[in-house]
């Protein structure tokens, strides 16, 4: 399953980044994340355990992501769960202000099932998790 989004941002490019590699505080707003935590920090790679979903579907994963501060994370999962796990996210200072920023994901779990369950909604899922990062930005970034 792949999908790829674009949206632009209002806030700045160094913003959004931390935003994004603030791992700890994804379970407090992206949906079916209901556990996440650093493993280990070394230099710009981040390996990170998460559990994700929703009722009686939990799933545990690790994921390594490599950084390129404030521009570029990429990260992959070599875990058995994934026949292939691969998300990527650009941030681009756009002319007009704000930031431009690139999604990638592209994953394939190795059970049918699972495969089913999730992947067949996915695209859906992706949209409302890139929406639950916006509305975390304003949340931190916007004053009331």
């Amino acid at each position: 399953m792949r999908v790829h989004k674009r949206l632009h941002l209002k806030y700045s490019v160094q913003q959004l980044f931390n935003l994004v590699v603030d791992v700890d505080s994804y379970p407090d707003f992206l949906p079916w994340v209901i556990a996440a935590r650093i493993r280990r920090r070394e230099n710009q790679t981040v390996w990170v355990d998460l559990t994700i979903g929703t009722g009686f579907l939990r799933k545990s994963f690790s994921t390594v992501a490599q950084l390129e501060p404030p521009h570029r994370i990429d990260i992959k999962s070599y875990d058995a769960l994934f026949e292939r796990f691969e998300q990527k996210w650009n941030f681009e200072s756009a002319t007009e202000g704000g930031t431009n920023i690139g999604y990638y994901v592209d994953f394939k779990f190795r059970s049918r099932l699972l495969q089913t369950l999730i992947g067949a909604s996915f695209a859906d899922r992706a949209t409302t998790m890139v929406e639950a990062y916006r509305r975390r930005a304003r949340q931190l970034y916007e004053v009331p």
